[in-house]
């Protein structure tokens, strides 16, 4: 088994020059693309939760993770329409006390002010047939928290969009890419299936679910690149 997770973040226009992680902000025509390369090689776009029997082993063919993190209105407005199109599935990760707000994470970066998704914006998004994952409720760098700290990060945000939108939340996705095992541990105790990560690599079996690798989309990724990430040990390499 070798199942590619793609990782991205925004899907809007390019940003300025010098601004900064300019690289995770893939332009709506290059989503468009990737979108139609992986129908044309014959792979059916998944969410995580879609994804779920593939990663058990239950179910076989050719398939790859879709995911999108931080909850961005832009994924609404560029991607979703895409999606469809294609018949895809995604995952998207939401910070659940940021709804309706913006990335305040980044903005002592200087990264630009961008929109999140806010409750109506989330019906949409489930309504299209995409699922949603828990990315914390404020975007904290777990390594940060002492365990009771992280624990209520990790658990509220699954609660809280629950009970706000009557949706199982079964996936998370550490902030950052950053956790430890004592992490591993609370994410399961919370009920969640997987924890996506920003390690590179495709999903391998035997792989540990509370630690899964991505393989993530860069704004400059090439044609040629992008196949490569698919369907061959480019990105295991990295891993």
């Amino acid at each position: 088994m070798k199942i590619p997770i793609l990782m991205y973040h925004q899907i809007d226009q390019t940003p300025a020059r010098g601004t900064p992680l300019r690289g995770l902000v893939v332009h709506p025509r290059s989503f468009g693309w990737q979108m139609l390369m992986l129908r044309a090689m014959g792979y059916r776009g998944l969410s995580m939760r879609d994804l779920e029997p593939y990663l058990c082993g239950d179910k076989k063919g050719r398939v790859v993770g879709i995911t999108f993190d931080d909850g961005y209105r832009n994924n609404v407005q560029h991607a979703l329409p895409v999606l469809h199109k294609h018949g895809f599935t995604a995952t998207c990760y939401g910070v659940s006390q940021l709804i309706g707000g913006s990335n305040v994470w980044d903005h002592a970066l200087g990264i630009p002010h961008k929109p999140l998704m806010d409750l109506a914006d989330w019906k949409a998004w489930l309504n299209g047939g995409m699922d949603l994952g828990s990315h914390t409720c404020t975007h904290a760098d777990l390594l940060k928290l002492d365990i009771k700290e992280a624990r209520q990060e990790i658990n509220d945000s699954k609660a809280f969009f629950e009970a706000a939108l009557g949706y199982e939340v079964r996936h998370f996705c550490y902030p950052y890419g950053r956790f430890n095992a004592s992490h591993k541990a609370l994410v399961q105790d919370a009920g969640y299936h997987t924890a996506t990560t920003t390690r590179r690599g495709r999903v391998h079996t035997g792989f540990d679910p509370f630690a899964v690798n991505r393989i993530m989309v860069a704004r400059s990724c090439t044609p040629w690149q992008f196949v490569a990430k698919i369907m061959s040990a480019y990105e295991d390499k990295r891993a």
